[in-house]
């Protein structure tokens, strides 16, 4: 994964009959400069050193619970370290986000994609980016109204009824909204949220499919189908979770007993919610919320084994 050990994971292909590109986007043509050149093997793509680093983090903690001290303490300083470097390779200041990728030569692909905001699930970014990457993904140019396009308008190879070069994923979408989450950046998870239920909302039986085009909303009209695209697809049915998930800020803390939601909110088209049998172990729990201006509250409605409900506000 790191043949020249720089310390990010790259891929190449070893047969010519094998994937030009081995990510996520797998066309042979989505990753490319700003120009529009094709990016040349080995290729670093941004959000792989996010799970990377997130791999070490949660390694980290794996070894703390086992008592290995050591091994602890060099993944985090792995993780640490690969984080420093991230930033000073990856972040491009000029077009608001992180480059898409290093190509063989190391220099970075500075285009705008939804790839980036896969880098704020991954909890690699700085807070200070995470919000300026936030920012360039919720523009006109990224966000269709119906959700976050792969690759922004205007870009060289942006063409909104291309597969992996302008359409919206909904499942990269719910990956965006658990990165919004992390970084408490709630405005722009809440607008997404309403993009992608407005999608599902005009999609044959409610389900969102496994991508549609990225043209823009347009009043009286629903998203653009893509015609060969997965319906219904599961990791997009993961997509309200991740959603859900995100705007209530729940998390379990199972050594404490407790389920936590962490500044919950709710969307202006939904006044309340209800959950039920959300489960921790063998702990079983209902809960309600009601949406206000700025927030929402919780009450539980009924309880099975010894838990604590925790609300977090603020």
């Amino acid at each position: 994964g790191d043949p020249d050990g720089d310390g990010f994971i790259e891929y190449d292909r070893r047969s010519p009959n094998g994937l030009v590109n081995q990510g996520w986007k797998d066309s042979n043509d989505s990753i490319f400069h700003a120009d529009g050149t094709l990016a040349r093997p080995p290729i670093a793509l941004v959000e792989v050193q996010g799970y990377a680093y997130a791999a070490w983090r949660g390694a980290a903690a794996l070894a703390l619970a086992l008592g290995h001290v050591e091994a602890e303490r060099e993944y985090r300083r792995q993780a640490d370290h690969l984080r420093q470097r991230f930033a000073e390779c990856f972040w491009c200041p000029e077009i608001g986000t992180f480059g898409l990728a290093l190509d063989g030569e190391k220099r970075p692909c500075r285009v705008r994609s939804s790839n980036a905001g896969q880098v704020l699930f991954a909890g690699i970014a700085t807070p200070a980016q995470a919000a300026r990457v936030a920012a360039t993904l919720m523009e006109p140019a990224s966000f269709s109204d119906w959700g976050i396009r792969t690759i922004a308008e205007g870009e060289a190879r942006y063409n909104p009824m291309s597969y992996h070069n302008g359409s919206v994923w909904p499942h990269d979408n719910g990956l965006i909204a658990l990165g919004l989450a992390r970084y408490g950046l709630r405005e722009p998870l809440l607008r997404l949220w309403r993009g992608l239920f407005d999608a599902a909302s005009a999609t044959d039986l409610n389900r969102l499919p496994e991508l549609f085009c990225g043209f823009p909303r347009r009043k009286g009209e629903g998203p653009t189908a893509y015609p060969v695209a997965c319906s219904p697809q599961a990791w997009s049915s993961a997509t309200a979770f991740a959603l859900l998930g995100g705007a209530l800020g729940v998390s379990f803390r199972p050594a404490e007993r407790q389920i936590r939601f962490n500044r919950p909110m709710l969307p202006n088209f939904l006044d309340r919610l209800r959950l039920e049998r959300l489960r921790m172990g063998g702990v079983s729990v209902d809960v309600i919320f009601h949406r206000h201006a700025r927030d929402a509250s919780l009450n539980v409605l009924h309880k099975e084994g010894e838990a604590e409900i925790v609300l977090i506000s603020g």
